[in-house]
């Protein structure tokens, strides 16, 4: 089944002439609405009429994050704060938040793009949702919400944790599709051997996942564990949050939801547009979007497009998976983690030194956070109780930070290596391209 056929298999060349449609529209709304993106066009000598070809995209300047926490908390709204129905940000990471606003109609537009994506999975009025993506300020619960009750699928908003609770709900509801961050989906897994759960027993058809990287492994792993096909989903709360792009049965890319977001790739370091297959960082620009147009933002996520003749159906451009950052950010079991974060929790302690180390791990398909930290040399000397207790504040602090448990290990004075230069203080220990 194909939610919206007449979107979803357009003629490429009649998407394009949407697409340029719509591109000339958004920059001339951002330009006559936004005072940054005025005052970016301004500096880089282009008017919104010089945009009249998707070539001419290359003309106008990126939106970076930074971008969007310079215009905190509602500088990138296009429109009168009355029209703005519903708000979201991202976590605040070494600064402000970045802040997500939306019309009536973008919500309309997140419900489409994401019913398009749960149709894919092969989802419809008779099946039984269970979201398990974080509510509240995140985007992922919502966007998955709002696909669903569009597509007339019931809808199961338990949000992220309650673990036992959540095997018991698949078990006793009967729920038919499942959408987990693949970490938790594992566990998810575990919990329920342990509980005595046989998982062929449950009625899944279906596994949406996403919010991290991941190993075709792991998802062979997740489908083994709940015999049921898994999906890749993927979006950013500075473009609208998931739904831009999602599998089709094919499992083979995730098919970009183009009528609504226009996707480049390019050099990172040279900023060049990329061919089609050549890996590079995704660049997305909102086409259609009311509330806060976005256009040519620099995601940091390393991937191809393709443009390929798919067995669904479906015209829409795929990307590959998301291979890697450009940046320093960590997705820890769906978690965004900047090391500023994690030194900005250990500055409040007193008895440790400044200096730490920050190791990810996967071990069994789960991901693990482990913090080094020196103790003072008074510290050290001290009693074993002083320094049980200083592990247990510092990683209280590091949850309140960043929402996450990790496991701290206080190591002795002078054992965490100097650097004259940056200090390398992340070392990230899971594999992804394989």
């Amino acid at each position: 089944m194909i939610w919206n056929e007449e979107a979803e298999c357009m003629d490429q060349d009649k998407r394009e002439e949407l697409q340029i449609k719509r591109l000339q529209e958004v920059v001339k709304r951002a330009y006559e609405n936004v005072p940054h993106y005025k005052n970016r066009l301004d500096q880089s000598g282009v008017k919104p009429e010089d945009i009249k070809t998707l070539k001419d995209i290359e003309k106008l300047p990126f939106t970076t994050k930074d971008d969007l926490r310079e215009s905190y908390p509602f500088g990138m709204f296009a429109v009168p704060p009355r029209d703005i129905v519903e708000i979201h940000t991202s976590s605040g990471t070494t600064g402000k938040p970045v802040v997500s606003g939306y019309t009536r109609k973008d919500l309309d537009t997140w419900s489409e793009v994401m019913a398009r994506g749960l149709t894919m999975f092969g989802a419809d009025e008779d099946d039984i949702i269970q979201n398990t993506h974080g509510y509240g300020l995140f985007t992922g619960g919502f966007g998955v919400h709002y696909g669903a009750q569009k597509v007339g699928c019931t809808v199961i908003p338990i949000s992220t944790g309650q673990t036992k609770r959540q095997i018991e709900i698949m078990e006793d509801f009967k729920s038919s599709v499942v959408i987990v961050t693949p970490s938790y989906g594992l566990y998810l897994s575990e919990v329920a051997v342990e509980e005595g759960l046989d998982t062929k027993s449950l009625k899944l058809k279906a596994i949406g996942f996403g919010a991290e990287m991941w190993t075709e492994g792991m998802r062979q792993e997740l489908q083994n564990r709940f015999h049921a096909p898994a999906y890749n989903i993927y979006g950013l709360t500075e473009i609208m949050g998931p739904g831009i792009a999602l599998e089709c049965p094919e499992q083979d890319g995730l098919h970009i939801m183009e009528d609504h977001f226009y996707p480049e790739i390019i050099d990172p370091e040279t900023h060049e547009n990329l061919g089609e297959g050549e890996t590079g960082e995704l660049v997305l620009t909102n086409l259609t979007r009311q509330g806060m147009p976005i256009i040519r933002f620099r995601t940091k996520d390393l991937t191809a497009l393709r443009r390929k003749k798919c067995s669904c159906g479906r015209t829409l451009i795929k990307m590959d998976r998301i291979t890697g950052r450009t940046d320093d950010m960590l997705k820890v079991r769906g978690v965004a983690v900047f090391p500023s974060q994690v030194e900005k929790a250990l500055l409040k302690i007193d008895g440790i030194e400044p200096h730490y180390q920050i190791i990810v791990t996967r071990p069994q398909h789960l991901d693990e956070m482990e913090v080094r930290v020196e103790a003072s040399p008074e510290l050290f000397s001290d009693e074993v109780k002083e320094l049980v207790g200083t592990k247990k504040r510092i990683e209280n602090y590091i949850h309140d930070e960043l929402g996450l448990r990790v496991n701290v290990t206080l190591v002795e004075p002078k054992t965490i290596p100097r650097s004259e230069g940056k200090a390398v203080r992340v070392f990230d220990k899971r594999v992804f391209n394989n």
